[in-house]
């Protein structure tokens, strides 16, 4: 069992013109019972003086300024620049409990071997606590086939030892949405994760300018994820037989709706590009 001393964690916020959330987020982070070792937050091309209020208001913070790249990017960077040997990511409008890290390093000194802990969390949705669906269910241990269907982890639950990034790769940022789908799929194909059930945090929902909100076709990212995963060749036997079956039902779906849209040449292009992927006697 290792020291709480072994246990650096640097805290990462990606901020794009969401001062209005982002001070929220900040003390969150700042009133935790178990001190975080950095903070750094990313100002990824923000117009709403997100880094004067920072340098103003909360000097002691890292703050990383940067053009509009998304939110993959911006985590990268600064996935590169923290010194922590933990990383803690957390969404610029969601906000932490106080006992959030706390929680989470004692339960990693319990069990040291797990690298990813994750934890449940609160919903609010315009305001209004929210109960999740049951397919959102988090869980742990070996929870590959639970983070198929769609995306078991949220990013502001997490708590990653880096050596582990070192080892999958960082947010693929050639995704504009599902970029966490992609990584959770990297990681759970290979190792267990811990999953503490409590509601750690206040994940917040509804507002117009989230990811779900600017995509509403998330398959479409989450079938280029399942094709790159497909395509590493690193998964079992069965993990690769349940990712090609899922990737084939999204597919079929996707190409279903596209078709009803009238947009055959998506149909066509999707056809050409998984080629490899899809028996020839498949008919989208």
């Amino acid at each position: 069992m290792g020291s709480t001393a072994s246990y650096t964690v640097s805290v990462i916020i990606p901020a794009y013109d969401r001062l209005e959330r982002l001070p929220t987020a900040i003390d969150s982070v700042q009133s935790q019972s178990y001190a975080a070792h950095e903070l750094i937050v990313v100002d990824d091309g923000s117009t709403d003086g997100t880094a004067d209020w920072l340098a103003e208001h909360h000097p002691e913070i890292t703050l990383i300024r940067q053009n509009n790249h998304g939110v993959s990017h911006a985590r990268n960077r600064a996935i590169e620049h923290a010194s922590g040997n933990w990383i803690a990511l957390l969404d610029s409008d969601d906000r932490w409990y106080e006992n959030k890290l706390a929680e989470q390093v004692n339960a990693l000194q319990q069990a040291p071997q797990m690298r990813l802990c994750h934890c449940d969390e609160h919903w609010l949705r315009n305001g209004k606590r929210v109960n999740p669906r049951h397919k959102h269910r988090k869980y742990g241990g070996d929870i590959f086939t639970h983070c198929l269907p769609l995306c078991c982890i949220s990013p502001s639950a997490v708590l990653i030892h880096r050596t582990l990034l070192d080892e999958v790769g960082l947010f693929d940022e050639s995704l504009p949405a599902c970029e966490d789908y992609d990584l959770w799929l990297r990681i759970c194909s290979r190792e267990e994760v811990l999953y503490l059930d409590q509601a750690l945090l206040e994940k917040t929902g509804g507002h117009e300018d989230q990811l779900s909100q600017r995509y509403p076709a998330m398959d479409q990212f989450r079938l280029q994820a399942l094709a790159k995963l497909l395509r590493s060749h690193t998964l079992t036997v069965s993990q690769t037989q349940q990712a090609s079956e899922l990737f084939i039902e999204k597919l079929v779906i996707f190409c279903n709706g596209a078709r009803k849209r009238h947009r055959h040449d998506a149909v066509d292009t999707l056809q050409s590009e998984y080629r490899d992927l899809i028996d020839p006697t498949l008919i989208l």
